[in-house]
């Protein structure tokens, strides 16, 4: 029911109008024009002079602003999870077999890994006294398979010392987001296990870079993913894949370095797609909220997508 003071401030306005005042009209932009407004009949009748704020909506994050703003900070989130990831070897790698990597083995393995990844020395050495601290256990390798959005599935590689808070934290993550946990092999046959140099598009050629993987015996050289949308800007950012076994993985860096070519190294391997699969705009948002989400959680060490 319409109050009486509605009323009187309804009739307020129309004099207002009748009587030539100027008036204020509020339009956004994204919706519609002044034309469609009821304010706007009274304009084109009586040519009152109107005065107009412009607001606009929440601009939606398309193709390539959702592009430009996964980078920022990617590359030191990257770098954090490898060195997370080495302390973790490092505390399993004693637990196992003692802080001597004389005696042990395992701890060599991973100290020379290290190096090879360039992980300061001060982060293998905290993560030695770590591991004889009362209390911490040795840290298990788990894969947890999930479903994203348009057709889309994720591999989410865990390195951690209570497998109950890892899948829970990881299962509520999906949960929350809208994506869907899938059962084990579902997804994982969709993937290949391969070690891999990143190196950017701006860096090298393909036929230098084909040259050098024959030289080194690596298996592949995969192109970058190209897009009609893409800038300069975009290519310049993006990366050549060399494709190698663990045995000619060494090989491969000292060639790099040796022509002069900037790289960055994997986290000890990853998970390659056997296909990619394209989606539209709002999937590849929602797929990039989910992978931030989980790479958010402390025992997550990497996500694998095939998204294209």
């Amino acid at each position: 029911m319409v109050s009486y003071s509605s009323i009187r401030a309804f009739g307020a306005l129309l004099q207002r109008f009748s009587n030539g005042g100027a008036g204020v009209l509020i339009k956004n932009s994204s919706s519609f024009s002044p034309k469609s407004s009821w304010l706007s009949l009274y304009e084109d009748k009586l040519s009152v002079p109107v005065r107009t704020i412009q607001t606009f909506s929440p601009v939606c994050m398309g193709r390539r602003s959702s592009k430009i703003a996964g980078r920022k900070g990617a590359q030191d989130a990257k770098k954090a999870k490898l060195y997370s990831k080495i302390g973790k070897e490092v505390v399993s790698a004693v637990k196992r077999d003692g802080p001597n990597p004389a005696s042990n083995t395992m701890l060599a393995a991973v100290i020379e890994k290290a190096k090879e990844l360039d992980v300061p020395k001060e982060i293998v050495d905290r993560n030695i006294k770590r591991a004889s601290e009362k209390g911490q256990e040795a840290y298990i390798e788990k894969f947890y398979e999930v479903y994203g959005f348009g057709g889309v599935s994720m591999i989410i590689e865990v390195l951690t010392d209570k497998i109950n808070r890892s899948v829970a934290a990881v299962r509520e993550v999906v949960k929350d987001c809208g994506g869907k946990m899938a059962d084990p092999g579902s997804v994982m046959f969709k993937f290949r296990r391969a070690r891999v140099v990143n190196v950017k598009a701006t860096e090298t050629d393909k036929d230098q870079l084909l040259t050098i993987a024959l030289d080194t015996g690596a298996e592949d050289v995969i192109e970058p993913p190209v897009d009609e949308d893409d800038t300069e800007e975009d290519r310049s950012e993006s990366y050549y894949k060399i494709v190698t076994s663990t045995e000619n993985y060494s090989a491969i860096l000292e060639k790099l370095r040796e022509e002069g070519i900037s790289f960055e190294t994997d986290n000890g391997f990853e998970m390659l797609p056997m296909t990619y699969i394209e989606v539209d705009d709002e999937a590849m948002d929602l797929n990039k909220e989910l992978m931030s989400q989980l790479l958010e959680l402390d025992d997550v060490d990497a996500v694998y997508m095939d998204q294209k």
